[in-house]
């Protein structure tokens, strides 16, 4: 049997000492070029925003450009696959939402495995959606909707940012809860479905409320209610779904991911500088007015997030019967 010379053991074990310190400075050095942010929806998006008050500060901070590039289609998958198959070198993260979630259980031939395949670096926020309307509809309440709804079947256009993501599922829920028969509008992502929602063209919308929220209180929609099981404080006067449909509640989350296999160092330095960001107190009022609550900790505690929120949205999938169209 082969057994290594004393010798050999301490080339060994100065090579690996050598690569483990390499791998230190390197992580030390980070950023030393821009970083690559997916971004798997279009501009205007509450991804988008979030990602661009997030990048800007990482921008900053770290002395490096952390550039935001949008990659929509295909329910998000398109954006996140190329962080999947990016090199694991810190340099290409995603903009991890409730879609990354969804898609376990609604996509059947997926060619990666979220969780597998992508390393959790940090939460960023959780936020509710808000059930909103194209202010053409005669309806002020969620009561009068559902009545109007079931008063008018199959005549109501439910929008969304696309198949399988948050905004999507809220409003499968809702119809499941309710009874309510809507014809779902897949869209690329918030932006184009809130210009058609703005011009009458579909009719409700259960939208990330940072993306709406100006829309709202510029007087272009009409918010019914927030999906959340408390009520919004940027949004005081708005009630819950849950108000008039006992039992509803769905957020959004949305955080940072990096291909598996990117050094623990960096994904360490990241989070930290994360976690001073949602710490700052000009950082925490900027996202409170797009109704956003951090959710910050290590990159294991919002690996819990995703792995949670995987396992909620299985169940409203498969309960729902939601589809990819």
């Amino acid at each position: 049997m082969f057994r290594p010379t004393s010798l050999a053991r301490r080339s060994a074990l100065v090579l690996a000492s050598t690569l483990a310190l390499c791998g230190t400075a390197f992580a030390a050095d980070y950023p030393v070029k821009p970083v690559k942010w997916i971004v798997p929806y279009p501009p205007a998006g509450t991804t988008d925003v979030l990602a661009r008050i997030v990048a800007q500060w990482l921008t900053e901070k770290m002395g490096q450009p952390f550039v935001v590039e949008n990659k929509p289609g295909a329910g998000n998958n398109i954006g996140t696959e190329m962080v999947v198959n990016a090199p694991p070198d810190g340099y290409t993260m995603l903009l991890v939402n409730p879609a990354n979630g969804i898609n376990a259980t609604l996509y059947k031939n997926m060619t990666y495995n979220f969780i597998r395949d992508i390393t959790p670096v940090a939460g960023l926020i959780r936020t509710p959606n808000v059930m909103e309307v194209t202010l053409s509809l005669p309806v002020k309440t969620v009561k009068e909707f559902i009545d109007y709804c079931k008063a008018n079947p199959g005549k109501i256009n439910m929008a969304s940012s696309g198949s399988g993501t948050s905004v999507h599922l809220s409003g499968e829920l809702f119809k499941s809860m309710t009874g309510c028969n809507m014809t779902h509008v897949p869209y690329r992502g918030a932006g184009p479905a809130l210009v058609d929602l703005i011009g009458g063209q579909v009719h409700v919308l259960f939208d990330n409320l940072p993306s709406s929220i100006g829309h709202i209180k510029g007087g272009k929609l009409r918010a019914l209610a927030v999906t959340s099981e408390g009520r919004e404080p940027s949004l005081p006067q708005v009630p819950t779904v849950g108000e008039t449909v006992p039992g509803y509640e769905a957020t959004a989350w949305f955080g940072i991911g990096m291909p598996k296999g990117t050094p623990r160092d960096i994904v360490d330095k990241v989070n930290a500088e994360i976690n001073r960001a949602l710490a700052d107190p000009k950082m925490r009022e900027r996202l409170a007015e797009l109704g956003g609550k951090p959710i910050g900790g290590t990159p294991e505690d919002f690996g819990k997030v995703i792995a949670a929120e995987t396992a909620k949205w299985e169940k409203v999938v498969i309960s729902s019967g939601a589809k990819v169209e």
